[in-house]
Parts: structure tokens; sequence; C-alpha cells
């Protein structure tokens, strides 16, 4: 099933999305809310996604980011008991729209609410990860697992911290205290990247403060089956059929409990 996926959104990134990168009109690029923008070739790819994911697993639904948009009652199919493909077209649309990498198709397939299977695919350079339950997380093809070096203080840890839509006294916390880590990273303004990155070793966690399903769910099962952790603030794991705000996306136990106790306690 898995390689049928990886198919599926590669066909789609580079039949749909790949020839319009760069290459969008400004009436192709709209507000869906204040500061939310979407791009015309987000809409088409989910309906393409929709199309050739459903008909993959006779009685699947679907659940995209942009149906949601346009109808909040379609989030309620997270919870059904039988397949949900869960879609986020173009992860990254703001850098999508700016003619900048990074950005990524994703997809998770959810039986009973929890992510049973999941692929991440970035068109620019052509990446992807994946992950399905109990099967491990692989990077184009080689299975990966999270470095196990040993970290005992913030000084040891590199993070990214996505504070753009933290209450504002909680992001000047996390902005001051971010000086405490070895390195302080940049977001990427695509869970599509951050989740790789986090699984490469490339950085032990990643804080985010919205957690919408189509934008963590694939990242989360990803991060799990590399021997990560993915929950809330308040220790809690993630679940996509039951999101809240703030998120830390860890490398391991440890990573988490330390990044909690510098940034948020």
């Amino acid at each position: 099933m898995i390689e049928r996926v990886v198919s599926v959104l590669r066909e789609v990134g580079d039949e749909l999305v790949l020839p319009r990168f760069r290459n969008l009109t400004e009436g192709e690029v709209l507000e869906k809310s204040p500061g939310d923008i979407v791009t015309i070739v987000d809409r088409q790819a989910e309906r393409e996604l929709e199309t050739r994911l459903t008909a993959l697993l006779h009685g699947s639904l679907a659940v995209g980011e942009e149906a949601v948009a346009a109808d909040h009652r379609v989030l309620e199919r997270i919870g059904d008991p039988g397949p949900v493909w869960l879609i986020d077209p173009i992860d990254g649309t703001g850098n999508f729209a700016a003619g900048k990498e990074p950005f990524a198709l994703m997809v998770a397939l959810l039986r009973g609410g929890n992510p049973v299977l999941a692929v991440i695919y970035e068109p620019v350079p052509g990446t992807v990860t994946t992950a399905e339950l109990g099967s491990g997380s692989y990077i184009d093809g080689v299975r990966t697992t999270m470095d196990q070096t040993p970290v005992s203080k913030p000084g040891d840890m590199s993070g990214a911290l996505a504070t753009t839509y933290l209450p504002e006294s909680l992001k000047e916390q996390v902005i001051s205290r971010a000086s405490l880590l070895g390195r302080a990273m940049p977001p990427q303004y695509c869970a599509g990247r951050e989740y790789p990155n986090l699984i490469r070793g490339e950085q032990h966690f990643t804080l985010f403060w919205r957690s919408l399903p189509w934008d963590h769910a694939p990242g989360a099962l990803i991060t799990r089956e590399a021997g990560g952790v993915v929950r809330h603030f308040d220790g809690t794991d993630y679940d996509p059929a039951q999101p809240r705000l703030g998120l830390l996306a860890c490398r391991d136990e440890e990573v988490f409990h330390l990044a909690k106790h510098t940034l948020l306690e």
C-alpha cells in the first residue's frame, strides 16, 4: 500500500504542484482567512489526491485541509472507525506562493482516528519520508532512527521554535529562554520539512503552537516510528482526532522533558 501512496503523491506533486512553483499569477494566490493564504494549486492538488487515494482503498473517506476550510463539518470524519485519508495538499503554502522552499505534500491514513501510514513528499528536492505503524520510518527508502547521543543540559540541544502563533506572554518567555539552548533555529514554516529534519538528527526538537491534524498526523507517526515523541506541552501524546494547542516534537523522552523545563516552565 505505501508504495502506491508514494506514487500518488509523486504523480500529483510532479504533474500539478511543481510546474506551478514560481509560476503563479497574482490572482492565483488568495486569502482564505486573515493571514492565511491558499493558492489554486492547493485546491487542485487536494481534489486530485482525494480522488486517487480513495480509489486505492475501497470505502475510504478523505479529510483535506481545504475541504475543511470550506466546510468545517468535514473534520468530523477523522474519528470514523474506517479508513480516512488526511490530506495536506501543500504544506508550507506561504513558502510555495513566495517561490521558495520548503514545501511538501503530506498524507496520513487513519483508522479509528489513529495514524497507521504516513507519507511526506517534497517535490524540491524530491525527498520522500514514510512510516507505517510498527514498521519504522524511512527517508528515500533508508530506515532512519533517532540519534541517541545523550543530552544532559539545554546547551546540548538544538531546536526550531515556531513562535508566530504563540500567545504574546508565552512567546516572550520562549524567545528569552532560547539563549539557553545550544542552538535556537528559525522555523521552516513547513512541518513537512521539520519532521524529516528531526529524524535526520538535524535538530533535537521542534516547538509548534498550532497542531492541526493535516500538519502533524503524518510527522507524528514518522517521529514515533523513528523512536521520538510528539506531545502537547502538558505531556499528553498528540492525537490528531483531538488536536490542542502547543506541541513539542522531540528526539526522545529525555529531550521532551529538558525542552519543556527550559522553555515552558
